[in-house]
């Protein structure tokens, strides 16, 4: 019996029809790159549904807040839109904040440690780590604690609190329902985004922040129905409150050239103010970790910084919405602007830090507007020639804020100008924003986002490349000189063979052919070198023949999606006009050094035009040079 260990050539040999059914059985379609329409239409579904759903808690939230508020400072059982501005308390306001943030502390405690903080971290560190799965209590608990923290004078926005619920809500939602983590993830993001295009009216700017925050990809199966659930979060926004722009800005003129540079300049400064916030942020919150008593204190104390500052400066206290407009038309003094830009962050910093309930977007959106106003005032007063708009100062003071803070860069500048809707503050605000991030970028290794969770050890993606494995064809990969074995052989003589040429643990599988060169099989390594496969049986004692296959025009992430999926070593190639003949074979180890080939393609610098060469040519060409 004459063994066969041949090299496979591209001639081609016929594969067994017995792989026809495990093909079939892998409902794997290259051709879609394993996206699932039917799939698609179904999280689209659950999406909206989601949606008002969580738009139904946005409303409940904000009137909660005004409940509470009421109650807290006036002594009214009223849900009318109020805030802690004219309250009569006197001195006795410290107290209020103290109580509310006692509350709070002990519902964290003896509810669940997730309420604390402003919820996106904790958010984006479930889909990082545990596959979008948060406690359904944080629908519940999250909403409630926010509302007394904000109600009882938290300088917070509601838009954090309802973003956190909304993604706990699609999470709670995808854990009921038979659906993978990937899926799970987007119904997280699209019930968060959902809750911020509710509150803001900006369906737009709440799909970008869910691609830069929570999805941390770009493709059909999750910008569908992301942006479903923020178009339904947009119709109950204006169900409730109308169509107005939620921030009203007086009319701005086109900006000059010099007054673009200006306001680079103010995204220059408020980056750098970005990444002092943050660290000052996290400098104060790693403060009450040192504290000798339990966290469920910390909030008090939180609590009392708001009271302290609240007293001398009551427009720090609440959601302060109110304050932002009254930036942007440019009614406030300089006073203010230390009252907003300096106070406000002190008592919201401390809050935060305190791990009290509350968000980030409005309090940075404030002290943004402040410090950009500000800023504006000292430029305009250094270059009196160059004219400068305080409101657009303003307005791009609060998205180069955010942008600095968060490196959200796109959702800055969408949200500000969706929520004001003057298309003229498009330049300005991209200047700023992109200045900002680009300081930020050099100044913090984290943000105020993910510092939170990268000192737990979890790190975000920072870029949003396309995977490496869809852009790399199996006939890149494969292995076409490869080693087949005969199906006559028996275990003894392979065992021979692979100790003669040193190949135990070099190879994983084999394919095996019969005299015709027909595939026939695969035989694993492993199972040959077990010392109790006896000897003289023949090589079909190992073999496996359900086998599954690819044709050398699909992907590489195809080719390693079937051998997942199936357990197999390696995976035959066939030729898609013969689909019954062999042209090569894919393994782990030719994907391994494809990938690294394809990444370090991308990654190494090269020269590939030699502009010595081009004007030599062209001096040649023309006759100059003879």
């Amino acid at each position: 019996m004459m063994n066969i260990f041949k090299t496979l050539t591209r001639v081609g040999i016929p594969v067994s029809p017995s792989m026809d059914p495990a093909l079939a059985d892998a409902q794997v379609d290259p051709s879609l790159g394993g996206i699932n329409p039917r799939r698609v239409l179904y999280l689209s579904v659950i999406t909206v549904v989601n949606a008002a759903v969580i738009s139904l808690i946005a409303r409940v939230l904000l009137l909660l807040i005004n409940l509470i508020t009421n109650i807290s400072f006036y002594g009214n059982f009223s849900v009318e839109d109020t805030s802690p501005l004219h309250h009569q308390w006197g001195i006795w306001v410290i107290v209020v904040p103290v109580i509310g943030a006692i509350v709070v502390g002990f519902m964290a405690r003896y509810g669940s440690a997730a309420i604390r903080g402003h919820g996106i971290p904790e958010a984006m560190e479930q889909v990082l780590v545990n596959k979008s799965r948060i406690k359904p209590i944080i629908t519940f608990l999250k909403p409630v604690s926010a509302a007394i923290s904000i109600g009882t004078g938290g300088p917070f926005g509601s838009e954090g609190p309802i973003i956190a619920t909304g993604g706990a809500w699609g999470s709670f939602i995808g854990q009921i329902f038979s659906i993978t983590a990937n899926e799970r993830k987007i119904l997280l993001a699209a019930g968060a985004a959902s809750g911020m295009a509710c509150i803001f009216g900006s369906p737009l700017a709440a799909v970008i922040l869910a691609v830069e925050l929570l999805l941390f990809e770009f493709s059909p199966r999750s910008i569908i129905p992301v942006i479903l659930g923020c178009i339904t979060g947009a119709a109950f926004h204006y169900l409730y409150w109308g169509n107005a722009p939620v921030f009203t800005i007086p009319d701005v003129t086109a900006p000059t050239n010099t007054a673009l540079l200006a306001y680079s300049a103010i995204g220059v400064i408020i980056g750098i103010l970005a990444a002092l916030i943050t660290k000052a942020v996290y400098a104060i919150e790693d403060g009450f970790e040192k504290l000798p008593i339990h966290w469920m204190w910390w909030p008090a104390i939180g609590g009392l910084v708001v009271g302290v500052v609240g007293y001398f400066a009551p427009e720090t206290m609440g959601v302060g919405y109110v304050n932002i407009d009254n930036l942007l038309a440019g009614k406030v003094t300089l006073h203010m602007l230390f009252v907003l830009g300096v106070l406000k962050f002190i008592s919201w910093s401390f809050s935060l830090g305190s791990g009290t309930s509350g968000g980030t977007l409005a309090p940075l959106l404030t002290i943004g507007g402040a410090l950009g106003l500000f800023t504006a005032f000292l430029l305009q007063l250094a270059f009196p020639n160059v004219h400068i708009n305080f409101s657009v100062a303003a307005l791009i003071g609060m998205a180069a804020m955010f942008a600095g803070a968060t490196r959200a860069l796109l959702t800055s500048i969408i949200f500000a100008l969706e929520t004001t809707r003057d298309g003229d503050t498009l330049l300005p605000l991209i200047g700023a924003c992109v200045a900002s991030y680009f300081v930020s970028f050099f100044l913090m290794r984290n943000t105020i986002m993910t510092e939170k969770i990268a000192r737990r050890g979890v790190q975000t993606p920072h870029t949003y490349k396309p995977d490496l494995l869809e852009s790399v064809h199996i006939k890149d990969a494969m292995v076409s000189n490869l080693v087949m074995m005969s199906h006559e052989n028996t275990i003894g003589e392979l065992r021979a063979w692979l100790y003669e040429n040193k190949l135990g643990g070099y190879e994983l599988a084999y394919p095996v052919v019969d005299a015709d060169q027909q595939l026939v099989g695969i035989v694993k390594t492993e199972d040959v070198l077990l010392p109790e496969t006896p000897e003289d049986a023949a090589i079909t004692y190992v073999m496996h023949t359900n086998m599954v296959t690819a044709p050398e025009e699909s992907t590489l992430r195809y080719a390693v999606d079937l051998m997942a999926r199936h357990h197999q070593d390696i995976l035959p190639v066939i030729d898609p006009q013969q689909n019954r003949f062999l042209i090569g074979m894919v393994s782990y180890r030719s994907v391994f050094s494809t990938y690294q080939h394809a990444k370090e393609a991308d990654e190494t610098s090269s020269l590939n035009i030699s502009i010595k060469r081009q004007v030599m040519k062209m001096l040649i060409k023309n006759g100059v040079l003879k």
